[in-house]
C-alpha cells in the first residue's frame, strides 16, 4: 500500500473533483473533515465518488484499519525486488494507492504569512502517514516560493503543480489557463486594461469573501477602481453549470466590468496528479 496525500487550496476544489472523479484506478479516497470539506464532498458525490471521511488526527488510525481487497503488492517490496516489480507489471498486479485529501480554507489568502504557516503545518502533520505529498497550490505571491527548499530534508517527497516547462505554477489562475506562459500571454493580450480573472470557484466565492478579513474594503476600493474594466471568464471544461455564467455576470455588473471569455486548460492539473499518484509504480 502507498499513501498519496494532497494538501490543497479551497480555491482549487473543482480541479480536485475533476481528477479524483476521473480516476478509475482510485481504490480508496479519504477526505479530511474540516470547515471546507462539505461542498467538496457534495461535488464528489454528485460524480459518484464516495470517499471516507475523518478528522486529520484520526487519519493514521483509519489507514491502519483499512481492508485491502485482492492481492496488493506493497511499494517498499516492489522497490527492493526489481524482479518482483517486473513480474507484477507482466501479471498486471499493482500496489494499492490510497489518496488522502486535506482541503484548506481559501480565506487563508487574506494573509500570506498565515497561509504559509498553515500549509507548512499541514505538510508536517501529513508527512507522518504519507509516502508522498502533492502540494495543490501555486507559489501564491511567493508565500510558498521556498517550500521545496524548506522541506528538502523531509523524508516524504513533495510533488507540485508544474507547467510544461517544469515550473511551479504562479497561482490558481495560471493553473486554470494552462501554465505560467499562458498566464503571461493573457496579461499581454489585455495589457492596458485592468483584468480580473475568474474561475468557477472565484466567481462563486467573491461575495462570501467580501465580509471577511477586511475584504469589503478590498472590493470597494480595488475592484471598483475604474482601471479594472474586464472580467475574464476562464472555462477549463471542469464545470458544466449555468451557475458559473450567472456568477460571472453578477460580478461584472457589480463592479461595472465587461465580460470576456478565455479558454482554459486542465492538463497541468491532470498530469501533476498522475505524476504524484504513479511515481511508485512508474519511476522506481
Amino acid at each position: 500500500m502507498s499513501v498519496l496525500s494532497i494538501v490543497a487550496c479551497g480555491m482549487l476544489e473543482d480541479e480536485l473533483v475533476h481528477v479524483l472523479s476521473k480516476d478509475r484506478e482510485l481504490q480508496q479516497l479519504i477526505v479530511v473533515e474540516n470547515r471546507e470539506s462539505s461542498g467538496f464532498l457534495r461535488k464528489l458525490r454528485l460524480r459518484n465518488c464516495n470517499p471516507r471521511t475523518a478528522f486529520l488526527d484520526r487519519v493514521p488510525m483509519l489507514l491502519k484499519s483499512r481492508s485491502s481487497p485482492g492481492f496488493i503488492v506493497p511499494a517498499r517490496l516492489l522497490s527492493s525486488f526489481p524482479i518482483l516489480k517486473k513480474f507484477c507489471r507482466k501479471k498486471k498486479l499493482r500496489e494499492e494507492v490510497i489518496v488522502v485529501v486535506n482541503l484548506l480554507s481559501l480565506d487563508l489568502h487574506a494573509d500570506l504569512e498565515i497561509l504559509k504557516a498553515e500549509v507548512y503545518r499541514n505538510i508536517h502533520e501529513m508527512s507522518s502517514f504519507s509516502d508522498r505529498i502533492l502540494v495543490f497550490y501555486g507559489i501564491c505571491g511567493h508565500a510558498l516560493g521556498k517550500l521545496k527548499e524548506d522541506f528538502s530534508d523531509l523524508e516524504c517527497p513533495l510533488f507540485f503543480l508544474k507547467d510544461q516547462n517544469g515550473e511551479i505554477i504562479e497561482d490558481c489562475i495560471s493553473l486554470a489557463l494552462g501554465g505560467n506562459e499562458a498566464y503571461a500571454r493573457a496579461m499581454t493580450r489585455f495589457q492596458g486594461m485592468g483584468t480580473i480573472y475568474l474561475t468557477p470557484m472565484w466567481a462563486s466565492s467573491w461575495k462570501k469573501l467580501e465580509n471577511k478579513n477586511g475584504n469589503r474594503d478590498f472590493n470597494n476600493y480595488y475592484l471598483k477602481n475604474p482601471l479594472y474594466c474586464l472580467a475574464a471568464k476562464i472555462d477549463s471544461g471542469l464545470v458544466d453549470s449555468p451557475e458559473f455564467h450567472t456568477n460571472v455576470k453578477e460580478f461584472a455588473r457589480t463592479f461595472d466590468m465587461k465580460v470576456v471569455n478565455i479558454r482554459g486548460n486542465p492538463k497541468i492539473t491532470e498530469q501533476s496528479y498522475l505524476n504524484a499518484r504513479d511515481v511508485t509504480t512508474e519511476k522506481q
